[in-house]
């Protein structure tokens, strides 16, 4: 057990972030109900009775308990709670809006037959809860924008199981929207870390972000590109690629001929991988196109566990001070043998999500707001998914364009077409935008060119 003091906080504020209770995890004295037996820490122990060189300058023992949250119980979730009730930590939340399905059997280890069509984050809690003696997981099946600022601001340490980038925008934006300032000065007490990880094909990354102080997710958004769409007709008509092949077997071939009946495919089902494997080599075979493999058609990352395995890992640093954190981010890849390396993602001066500065958009007066939606959702540094803009004219919010609801959007429609100045916009006017990326509403200041 120790405290936790930030690498750059500026004064020696340590935070009680402690994972076990002192005298049952390391002197096996107190029995819980036989939760505890001689020996059970020992493995432990090592870490958190001795300094060693990589330990923090602040290690200290502290008996105060470390309140986790996980956000998402699928296959990423299933084996971050697993790592973490098996490294001592005793309070663990999950959240997770999906129901069981039967596909989610062959790798969501936490699920058995009989929960199909149970809410995945209760079932994991139960096997949890009912596997590992003495720690607690308290489920939550909600979607995370279901909960509030109270709910997220009662965790030491936020960890993401999550395969959606909106996802983890969102839930970067809620971590900068809890943090405080006094004089401009932040307040270290109201950082809460963030452990994520990311999975794109056969590569990976583990970060660790606390938000006001590091890189967070929108820092670094450029990282995360768009997935690339390759043109229908080359997929039809001149493929070239092995994924050409692949795309053809699971865009074309299956709904045409619908091998299993009227079922979507499903990445995560055995049978399926293997039926668009096969059409796939056939497809190669026909335009001579080498390099269609099993792996390749599966297309799900073998190096989530060493994914996961990190982030654990990282939650027990920042809860323990045993050893220095990651600083920040660690990348993952198994393509051609095994790579891996560490560096510091920066921060952004003008981060939409973390700078607190409004965003400079430049545009002719004469440029249609159409133009100024598409920069919204297309600019690597934002990638916004459906944003509402909005704006105050004559001392009157005004919404000039909104698309989440089809009436407002209907009604807004024809805003697209017309230019700032027939809008009524001026030069340095703000912008007010919304978005599903982030819960915050993110201020752009108009800026018109020549």
């Amino acid at each position: 057990m120790a405290g936790f003091s930030f690498l750059l906080f500026p004064t020696n504020v340590i935070i009680f972030l402690g994972i076990l209770t002192l005298q049952m995890a390391v002197d096996g004295g107190h029995r819980d109900g036989g939760c505890d037996w001689d020996g059970r820490w020992n493995h432990v122990r090592k870490f958190l009775e001795r300094p060693g060189p990589f330990t923090h300058p602040d290690f200290e023992p502290s008996t105060e308990t470390c309140k986790i949250l996980v956000i998402g119980a699928g296959g990423l979730g299933c084996e971050l709670l697993k790592n973490l009730a098996l490294s001592g930590f005793r309070l663990i939340h999950v959240v997770d809006m999906d129901i069981i399905d039967v596909s989610n059997l062959n790798r969501q280890f936490l699920f058995r037959p009989k929960d199909v069509g149970r809410p995945k984050a209760e079932v994991a809690a139960d096997f949890i809860n009912s596997r590992i003696p003495g720690c607690k997981v308290v489920p939550h099946f909600k979607k995370i924008q279901d909960l509030d600022e109270s709910f997220y601001r009662q965790f030491h340490i936020i960890v993401c199981g999550l395969d959606s980038i909106i996802a983890r925008r969102w839930m970067n934006g809620m971590l900068i929207s809890l943090l405080s300032y006094e004089d401009g000065v932040l307040d270290p007490s109201s950082i809460i870390p963030l452990i994520d990880g990311g999975v794109e094909g056969f590569k990976g990354n583990t970060r660790v972000i606390l938000p006001g102080m590091t890189a967070c997710i929108d820092c670094t958004l450029e990282l995360y590109p768009p997935q690339i769409n390759f043109p229908m007709c080359t997929i039809a008509s001149m493929p070239r690629l092995p994924e050409h092949c692949i795309e053809y077997a699971r865009i074309l071939q299956w709904p045409k001929e619908k091998p299993f009946g009227d079922t979507s495919l499903d990445g995560d089902n055995p049978q399926h991988i293997q039926w668009v494997f096969e059409r796939s080599q056939e497809r190669a075979a026909e335009f001579n196109i080498t390099g269609v493999t099993y792996r390749l058609t599966q297309g799900e990352p073998v190096n989530n566990k060493t994914r996961i395995s990190a982030c654990a890992t990282e939650v027990f640093k920042i809860a323990t001070s045993a050893y220095i954190p990651l600083n920040n981010y660690l990348v993952f890849n198994d393509v051609d043998g095994l790579y891996t390396y560490t560096f510091e993602a920066e921060r952004k001066e003008n981060c939409s999500a973390c700078s607190q500065v409004p965003q400079d958009l430049q545009f002719p007066p004469s440029a249609k707001l159409q133009e100024i939606l598409e920069y919204l959702t297309e600019n690597a540094s934002l990638q916004m998914k459906s944003p509402a803009i909005t704006t105050t004219l004559e001392g009157k919010n005004k919404t000039l364009y909104l698309q989440s609801v089809k009436s407002i959007e209907e009604r807004t429609r024809p805003n697209l077409c017309k230019t700032l100045k027939e809008l009524g916009l001026s030069d340095g006017q703000e912008l007010a935008v919304a978005d599903v990326t982030t819960p915050q509403t993110v201020l752009f200041k108009l800026n018109f060119t020549a």
